[in-house]
């Protein structure tokens, strides 16, 4: 299943091996996120870093294993559907994720982001739509 992954989502991998960072490296998903997400998890840096308590090189070694799991799409792929993207939603952090999703026709966003929920176009996963997704496909 292809879902474009919140910057916050990946952030929560980051901070702790928590159901994040093993939802992010479940084999049952393809993570997909915008390029800008690289930039937005750089100016969080030092606070993941000091709330984490790792070193910068721990890291960085975290965020590339992270991210071994997740496409990166330019700007290119999706950029056509940011003007409907910004009319959809009112947060303009969250205009590419949204973009991305309409672009790419993933299944929709992994997101605790309540502004998502203000739209209809894309479906919204929470963490816990993906657990109960989760096992149901291990009960099949």
């Amino acid at each position: 299943m292809k879902i474009v992954v919140d910057t916050g989502r990946i952030i929560a991998a980051l901070l702790r091996d928590s159901i994040s960072r093993k939802i992010l490296f479940n084999e049952n998903f393809n993570f997909i996120c915008p390029d800008h997400t690289i930039s937005e998890i750089d100016g969080h840096k030092e606070e993941i870093i000091g709330k984490s308590d790792i070193s910068e090189n721990e890291f960085s070694i975290l965020l590339a294993i992270i991210f071994e799991k997740i496409d990166v799409i330019s700007k290119l792929s999706y950029e056509a559907f940011l003007n409907e993207a910004k009319n959809l939603i009112n947060d303009l952090e969250d205009v590419p994720f949204l973009a991305l999703c309409l672009a790419i026709k993933a299944e929709g966003i992994w997101t605790e982001d309540k502004h998502f929920e203000k739209q209809n176009r894309v479906k919204i996963f929470k963490t816990k739509d993906i657990i109960k997704y989760l096992e149901n496909t291990n009960k099949t």
